[in-house]
């Protein structure tokens, strides 16, 4: 065989391997996006059941601009690549966004290029906490405005349901999605105690419903229920429920129910909204105003938003919610 019937031959086995590799969506459309205020990206579900975001809908949906001459993927790339060199935590951003999944849409024609919808919640996090250290310059202030409106779209795990809602995924997904989430999030068995609330959850709590803050770990034994309702209640569907009923089942009750999530993704995902939940906590006047604006950040899974209405604050008597 000549050398050039070989490059043929090679490049044609190439190719081949290529477009095997490439997946054809399932679900989604153009004409039906993922829309969140005024933002609208393009999204798909593959055959696996992984949610994709289109790339160039996913640089629009953020606020960053086209042109250039560069790709979406690389405008992307390079905006975390500098804020990361600011000292920020941009969560493996950079290997994430120059990885994408190739894939045809439902209704066929070229390939093209997408993300796992979760990168979405976590560009958006670290949007957010750039403008908070004044680390986007002016130039780019309007991005953390645009993460933040994005973020009340969705809760972490509420942008599958938002994907699956736009592409129709949701008729056909499977009977046990919620066992898989709590798979995800719910450990086999009991993790190492690491310190996880830190101290300035509690003083804000003090804070915002009027007590004295008492300098110590003594804290009133109605805090779990509110540690209940504003923090596990809004992980995940399920989970608080779940984390209950394995707690009742091994009678260890001095565990605490984060011990129960897994390292890779329940354990992670619960920092994560920590931190959220003490950043609204900081910018609100009172129990009343942080509840207001958690609800919308973050509400809880299955409840509907609380409604605005006129609101008579009462002296906190230390006997619940």
């Amino acid at each position: 065989m000549s050398s050039g019937k070989r490059s043929e031959q090679a490049h044609n086995a190439a190719a081949a391997r290529w477009s095997a590799a490439i997946q054809r969506a399932t679900h989604g459309s153009p004409d039906h996006p993922l829309k969140i205020g005024d933002a609208s990206i393009p999204c798909y579900v593959l055959p696996d059941g992984t949610r994709v975001l289109a790339q160039r809908g996913l640089q629009l949906g953020i606020g960053l601009s086209e042109g250039g001459g560069r790709s979406g993927a690389r405008r992307i790339a390079e905006l975390m690549e500098s804020l990361q060199q600011k000292g920020l935590d941009i969560r493996n951003l950079v290997a994430r966004v120059n990885s994408p999944i190739r894939f045809v849409p439902p209704h066929g024609g070229n390939a093209a290029d997408g993300y796992e919808a979760e990168i979405l919640p976590d560009i958006c996090a670290v949007l957010i906490e750039a403008g908070r250290q004044g680390k986007l310059g002016k130039q780019r202030e309007h991005l953390a405005q645009r993460a933040a409106m994005l973020q009340h779209g969705f809760a972490t795990i509420g942008i599958i349901g938002l994907v699956d809602e736009a592409t129709g995924y949701q008729r056909d997904r499977a009977r046990d999605a919620l066992a898989r989430i709590l798979e995800h999030f719910i450990a086999k068995e009991l993790q190492p105690y690491l310190p996880t609330f830190p101290s300035e959850y509690y003083e804000q709590i003090f804070r915002l419903r009027g007590l004295e803050y008492p300098g110590s770990v003594k804290r009133p034994q109605y805090f779990g229920m509110i540690t209940n309702d504003i923090v596990y209640k809004r992980l995940a569907p399920g989970v608080l429920e779940e984390l209950k009923r394995v707690k009742l089942e091994t009678g260890k009750q001095r565990d605490k129910l984060f011990q129960r999530l897994t390292s890779n993704t329940g354990y992670p995902k619960l920092r994560e909204l920590l931190g959220s939940i003490i950043t609204i906590m900081t910018f609100s006047d009172n129990w009343h105003d942080f509840m207001n604006k958690l609800n919308r950040r973050h509400p809880k899974y299955t409840d509907q938003l609380n409604l605005p209405l006129e609101y008579q604050p009462e002296k906190d008597e230390g006997t619940g919610l």
